[in-house]
């Protein structure tokens, strides 16, 4: 009976590895394997449960960060330390933002403070409107207007209020959101490092895929919603200012941020400044134009054609078809945050599929791990 060579354990443990059954299993190992996955489960649960309100601030601010990437490669080369730089690109970029909101904020007040003092006179003049109207002449809508402006009043004077009760969601997100791009910047290239590192080479082939096709889908829908936004605000403030609508640039701004939401979007904008056009100023030409321009192009042209197009370009990863599904069903099932996880399913479902389909198997994989060392030609 011949004596086992030294090197015959780590051959069956490289087998065993490869072929690995859970019947080769013992009873310790088995256990261990248990624990280990219920834990691992239970924690993993509690994290995603505990972070689930500021995912997406977090998803947000890894996909800025990548965009900020050229302007602090820049900066940390005049500051040559990457915290400050990391900081100062923030800084250029939320500075404005805020300044933006606080101006908007102010002039929405001295609004809703004009509405609570002129009602009777504003009821008044929708009211001579609807009269004016050829089919609504005989009609006597006075209460009902007045209740109207009455709830108008109301809700402007509770702004204020609304506005600090969603200040302590809205900073916890913001912070979230400004500290994961400065650790971005700052580590983002060990972080990716590290995370290729823990993944086995058997599963590099899936781990490209899923991260090429994540990494895609993403910086399309952020970047097409960001320009497509801010397109859309450009068109609206151009009227708004052609037309001599007031507050042209508050509305531009509001148009943008609501337009990250379902179902609202800039026609909550537009409608009501051609209603505006049309009641107090009796342009009824500026206010079929509003809507016109406002519905065709904002509405139908831009959210339902070039939002998805410049999303599927950008990405490289779904065509038109799949990004169209992904963004207006992501964004009615997940609400706000289905502008980013609708495309992510659909990318890693598309990911695993070619995957799956390709002619370079796992099972080769699997084989050419026992020789390679880990981190060799197939990671």
């Amino acid at each position: 009976m011949s004596e086992a060579t030294p090197l015959e354990p780590e051959r069956r443990r490289r087998e065993r590895r490869i072929n690995a059954r859970v019947a080769d299993l013992t009873i310790p190992e088995m256990r261990r394997l248990l624990v280990t996955t219920l834990l691992s489960s239970i924690v993993i649960a509690l994290v995603l449960w505990m972070v689930r309100t500021v995912i997406i601030a977090g998803a947000l601010g890894v996909i800025i960060a990548v965009y900020l990437r050229p302007l602090y490669a820049r900066i940390v080369k005049g500051v040559h330390r990457r915290a400050l730089a990391a900081v100062l690109t923030v800084a250029i970029v939320i500075l404005p933002v805020l300044a933006a909101l606080v101006y908007s904020y102010s002039e929405i007040s001295e609004v809703a403070g004009y509405v609570e003092k002129h009602q009777g006179e504003i009821a008044a003049k929708i009211d001579a409107a609807v009269h004016r109207l050829a089919f609504l002449r005989d009609v006597n809508a006075t209460e009902s207007i007045q209740r109207w402006v009455l709830a108008t009043s109301n809700y402007g004077a509770r702004l204020p209020g609304n506005i600090q009760r969603a200040l302590v969601g809205f900073s916890i997100a913001t912070t979230i959101f400004l500290f994961t791009i400065i650790y971005i910047l700052t580590d983002g290239e060990s972080l990716a490092a590290r995370i290729r590192a823990r993944v086995p080479p058997r599963y590099a082939e899936l781990r490209t895929a899923l991260e090429r096709s994540t990494k895609g889908v993403l910086y399309g829908a952020v970047y097409s919603t960001l320009v497509t936004q801010t397109l859309k605000s450009v068109i609206l403030l151009a009227m708004n200012l052609a037309f001599g609508v007031p507050l042209a640039a508050v509305l531009a701004i509001v148009a943008f941020i609501i337009g990250f939401f379902p179902i609202v979007g800039s026609w909550s904008v537009y409608l009501p400044t051609a209603l505006w056009l049309l009641v107090f100023r009796g342009a009824t030409l500026p206010a079929l134009v509003m809507i016109t321009v406002g519905f065709v192009v904002n509405t139908l042209f831009i959210s339902m054609y070039l939002r998805p197009k410049l999303a599927a370009d950008r990405s490289r990863v779904l065509n038109f078809y799949w990004m169209l599904l992904a963004l207006v069903t992501g964004v009615y099932t997940f609400g706000l945050a289905g502008i980013l996880i609708g495309p992510v399913l659909i990318g890693m479902l598309k990911a695993i599929f070619d995957t799956v389909s390709a002619q370079t198997g796992w099972r080769v994989l699997d084989e050419a791990d026992a020789d390679e060392p880990a981190g060799g030609a197939l990671a």
